[in-house]
């Protein structure tokens, strides 16, 4: 029986790689005292973050992991990392460069893993899951690894919303008829404008704790007040 063959350009990968890579050093050269990391740490957390989203999107399509079917992918997210880190003084003080970033690297695992999920044939909504998996994966086995509290489970600017907003953006624009490299193209952009709006805005979900205010506030306002 015959399979669609997805293939994602190859500098392209390498690119999402290697922005991956840098953002994971950036990420790990932030540390000071006891849990500052060394240079196999921060190359590590940056293969993490450079290959992570790749490694997943492949698993959940049940496909061989295209980043373990050529040097370049290792090679990319580790000398990445090492980039990174060894310039890690510089961007620190380019926090818009590291912002950048981090949505630029959101928008584009989660377009190649939205696209490569809707040519095997995946309907739209599983679709949009697996680039949104995509999108937060390296990040998520980042947290998991360092041991700390996973970024995305708790109040933020519109982290994996941002990817999900972008995926569907473009797996909706490719069941209209658009090419998907023109759908990936637009979701990229989508993905990264939501996420850059979110962080200079400072907009986020409304988190649990006030939800749960406003559900008292609504339920004790029916409670008449006895005065004496």
């Amino acid at each position: 029986m015959y399979e669609p063959v997805f293939v994602i350009p190859l500098w392209a990968d390498l690119i999402a790689v290697g922005l991956g890579g840098i953002q994971g050093a950036l990420f790990a050269s932030g540390f000071r005292g006891e849990r500052r990391l060394d240079m196999l740490g921060v190359a590590i957390i940056g293969i993490v973050m450079g290959m992570g989203g790749g490694l997943i999107r492949d698993l959940l399509l049940n496909v061989t992991p295209t980043t373990l079917q050529s040097n370049w992918y290792l090679l990319t997210a580790g000398g990445a990392a090492l980039f990174g880190m060894l310039l890690a003084g510089l961007f620190q003080r380019l926090n818009a460069v590291i912002v950048g970033l981090d949505a630029l690297v959101i928008g584009l695992f989660g377009a190649f893993g939205t696209s490569k999920a809707l040519v095997l044939g995946l309907p739209l909504v599983p679709a949009v899951f697996v680039g949104v998996c995509a999108a937060v994966g390296g990040g998520i086995l980042r947290d998991v690894i360092m041991g700390l509290p996973v970024a995305i489970m708790h109040v933020g600017s519109l982290y994996a919303v941002a990817a999900g907003v972008g995926c569907l953006v473009l797996a909706t624009a490719e069941e209209l008829g658009v090419n998907v490299v023109i759908a990936a193209v637009i979701g990229i952009v989508v993905t990264t404008v939501i996420r850059l709006l979110a962080v200079i805005f400072d907009i986020s979900l409304p988190e649990q704790r006030a939800l749960y205010r406003r559900k008292v506030a609504v339920e004790t306002s029916t409670i008449p007040i006895v005065k004496h």
